[in-house]
């Protein structure tokens, strides 16, 4: 146990340094120059930590899909796209039980499948969708978890960050993760939808029928096809251009960025202080997200060196029992760091970490390296998705409660997540009985 002091150390430094309060990013990268001192080491040996955040991360060029997809999504909630979309949806329900959280979970999809934004989703599903289901009364718990859950479909559903950053980790292709992610990504939405069917079948009370707004005397098919046009050829060119693969994820990120540009004109929202809005929270985002990066890459380096990656690799074998045991703890290990520990944090510090193991494993699935690590790099999307919702530190849970009316407590946001993490659970499970679930889409496309 001795020979692993010092991992050990640097990880309650990171979790003490997190819990206090200071910037995640500066915590990673002072923790990691503190125990260089500590361990001993050469200072020449910070040298290849900086050439390495250099060449891995400043001078990346698929990292620059980041703040085109962050623009992209800020841009198309500006466009009023999705608020138009609801009420087409709210009409298409209207009258059945729990229909308005339907529409907000099918929204939830959409804007998945057009932004990849955790943030803006779930800001912008509260404010449309929250008050009215408040007026219709809803049930509190169930209002709020269908809005926050739906929300982090973006963490997973493509165009996803998080997936342009887990390529670019485990060097695998960012189109594959696409594609790999599409599927499980509608599953968990089609898992959200059958328990708000199953609330309004056991409690009618907690998922009454409501009525719709109607504006204008356009038919509701028309209306409806009108509304889903603009998100589905985003779609089409963002993901379409992938696939085909006529783009590679960075161009693509700029047809997107583009093509909601054009929305917004269209919709009569393109105006300067939108744009400068849209810039200036899209340089926000992509600073933390490079910040963060850069701290990871200091802490991890320093964290192998002291021997961490030794410790991870003998702890999962002392618990582990064969292939699926070794990934059933692996998957345990991210699940309780999302507690406490933010995705992007988790995929630069720990997936380095934890992909050779998985990588190196014999599951009998007949899987090459590459589609081992798509699968797994999945598993850890889906994993991860719980962490926007798991308290104390789960983001969209303080995303909604910023513009939730006063009513809605935190503990009433805390108790309304659990049923929907553990419907993620039950979709995590079902992505790892059931590879073809992850891997039929590639393979179909890519062979």
């Amino acid at each position: 146990m001795g020979e692993y002091a010092l991992p050990i150390l640097m990880i309650f430094a990171l979790m003490g340094g997190i819990f206090v309060g200071y910037p995640v990013a500066f915590v990673l990268a002072g923790v990691g120059v503190l125990f260089c001192f500590i361990a001993d080491i050469p200072m020449l040996f910070l040298g290849t930590v900086v050439s390495r955040i250099f060449s891995g991360t400043l001078a990346n060029w698929l990292l620059l899909a980041v703040p085109l997809f962050v623009f992209m999504g800020l841009m198309l909630e500006k466009s009023g796209a999705a608020r138009n979309l609801l009420l087409s949806l709210e009409r298409l329900f209207a009258g059945m039980r729990g229909g308005l959280a339907i529409s907000v979970a099918v929204l939830g999809i959409v804007m998945a499948a057009s932004t990849g934004i955790v943030g803006a989703s779930v800001v912008l599903l509260g404010v449309l969708a929250l008050p009215v289901m408040l007026n219709q009364k809803y049930d509190k718990g169930l209002a709020a978890g269908t809005i926050c859950a739906s929300g982090t479909l973006g963490i997973l559903i493509p165009p996803s960050i998080m997936l342009v950053l887990v390529g670019d980790i485990l060097q695998i292709s960012v189109g594959d993760l696409f594609m790999a992610a599409m599927i499980p990504g509608l599953v968990l939405g089609g898992l959200y939808i059958a328990y708000i069917l199953m609330i309004a079948f056991i409690a009618p009370h907690k998922a009454p029928p409501g009525t719709a707004p109607v504006e204008g005397d356009m038919p509701l098919w028309l209306s409806l096809l009108r509304d889903l046009l603009a998100p589905v050829l985003l779609i089409m060119g963002v993901l379409g251009s992938i696939v085909m693969g006529v783009a590679t994820p960075t161009e693509a990120a700029a047809i997107g960025a583009a093509g909601t540009i054009l929305l917004a004109a269209f919709s009569g929202q393109l105006s300067f202080k939108n744009l400068k809005e849209s810039v200036l929270e899209t340089g926000k985002t992509t600073g933390m997200i490079l910040f963060v990066a850069i701290g990871a890459t200091c802490f991890s380096v320093i964290f192998k060196r002291v021997g961490g990656d030794t410790m991870i690799e003998d702890t999962v074998r002392f618990f582990a029992s064969g292939p699926y045991g070794t990934l059933a703890v692996v998957m345990i290990l991210i699940f309780i760091l999302g507690f406490f520990l933010e995705w992007i944090e988790i995929s630069y510090v720990v997936l380095p970490l934890f992909a050779p193991i998985v990588g190196a494993l014999d599951f009998g699935l007949g899987l090459n390296y590459d589609q081992r690590l798509t699968w797994f790099a999945i598993l850890v999307a889906i994993n991860l998705q719980t962490s926007f919702l798991t308290p104390p530190f789960g983001y969209a849970l303080f995303y909604l409660k910023g513009i939730a009316p006063p009513e809605i407590s935190m503990a009433d946001i805390y108790k309304a997540i659990i049923p929907f993490v553990c419907l993620q659970l039950i979709g995590l499970g079902l992505a790892i009985a059931f590879p073809s679930l992850v891997l039929w889409l590639p393979r179909l496309i890519t062979g």
